[in-house]
């Protein structure tokens, strides 16, 4: 993008930009400093930043801004300091977009919603060519950013299988279950997901806090009657519920549910956290539940319960509808992955004759993203 004009504003305070596009940004004169990208404030190796808040002067302002071939260069005072800057970092870091603009419940862009229709653009990859390829492995790691599940194929069926599939982005996350922890029949289970009764769509662990991020399943046997899989947009569903009762999608939002776990000795998780959980600024960030696992619900006003109940009621039939559902049976060697804080996951009940065999482990999104990252900068760098 190119720079066309360049105007300090309000005695050196601002800066106005317009690009040749037709676009126009303000910048603040101590967030431009902030954000100077030269080696006294940014760490040339890393990026990082080598300068505190309090190394900016409190009277920081512009006092001379021009463009030369298509670069911004601007002065500071009372440092006389002089820094360039690239117009489309500027460009792509924008932040005069109004205030308010965003509704209750909105999501980024690069998410989209999805139900039972979608099933046939459930992405799946092969685990070699996800090994191999960085460009099919990119592709994969996008369409767990954006729809929260995808399925990995022909992976070798053999017990610890899906660690391979954790260090494609990233590392496990042991927990009190261990590094990974078996789905099959169990007698005396600690947990209900090791018998062969069907399972009510759930996120995992609501207990802990700060939940796991990502769960993997991975398929080593699979000859039972039954036990498919599904997978619920619980994003999909806040929206839908949102739609049909804002004041419901409110109450679930506004007020803490409480989840525990003491199936373990020694053992006792617990957290309070919204059912459906909005950042500061409306977007919406998570969706913790699980039938199996909500303890006694102790923050919502004596007014104000019945209707929680009924919002509550209500986000379940959603769930529970096929039509939000994408449904498959797993294969040996096949494995899915969900983001555990959007995609609620289920299985039917399966009999007892024949075998069925999970492995399950957690892993955490701030490294699958991270990976994502660096590889489309690496793609990003190719094109140009």
């Amino acid at each position: 993008m190119t720079l066309q004009l360049a105007e300090i504003l309000d005695d050196g305070q601002g800066l106005k930009l317009s690009w040749q596009s037709g676009r126009q940004a303000r910048f603040h004169a101590v967030w431009l400093r902030d954000n100077a990208q030269d080696p006294e404030t940014r760490a040339p190796g890393n990026g990082q930043r080598l300068i505190t808040i309090g190394d900016i002067p409190a009277d920081t302002r512009l006092v001379a801004a021009s463009i030369d071939q298509g670069a911004l260069s601007l002065t500071f005072a009372p440092e006389n300091k002089q820094v360039a800057f690239d117009a489309t970092w500027l460009a792509r870091h924008a932040y005069d977009v109004g205030a308010g603009d965003q509704t209750i419940g909105w999501l980024p862009s690069e998410l989209q919603l999805w139900d039972a229709r979608h099933q046939a653009q459930l992405q799946q990859a092969p685990f070699a060519s996800l090994q191999r390829d960085r460009g099919a492995l990119r592709d994969w790691l996008a369409a767990v950013q954006r729809d929260g599940v995808a399925k990995v194929t022909d992976g070798p069926a053999e017990s610890g299988a899906l660690l391979q599939v954790a260090g494609l982005f990233g590392f496990v996350r042991e927990t009190n279950y261990g590094r990974w922890f078996e789905v099959r029949t169990e007698v005396n289970p600690n947990n209900l997901a090791y018998t062969g009764l069907g399972l009510q769509a759930h996120t995992d662990n609501p207990y802990r806090d700060p939940v796991p991020t990502l769960q993997i399943l991975y398929c080593l046997e699979n000859s039972a009657e039954g036990g498919d899989s599904l997978v619920v947009d619980g994003f999909a569903v806040a929206k839908r519920l949102q739609e049909e009762d804002p004041r419901g999608f409110a109450l679930l939002s506004r007020y803490c549910a409480r989840f525990e776990y003491a199936g373990s000795d020694g053992v006792r998780l617990r957290s309070r956290r919204p059912m459906i959980e909005l950042g500061p600024d409306g977007e919406l960030i998570g969706i913790r539940f699980n039938n199996r696992s909500t303890a006694p619900i102790v923050d919502v006003p004596y007014e104000e319960m019945r209707a929680y109940y009924d919002a509550y009621r209500r986000f379940a039939e959603i769930v529970d509808d096929p039509a939000m559902a994408m449904a498959f049976k797993l294969e040996p060697g096949q494995s899915f992955i969900v983001d555990n804080t959007r995609v609620l996951h289920a299985r039917k009940g399966y009999s007892g004759a024949g075998s069925r065999w999970l492995q399950g482990c957690y892993a955490d999104k701030d490294g699958l993203l991270s990976t994502l990252a660096a590889l489309s900068e690496v793609q990003q760098e190719a094109a140009e």
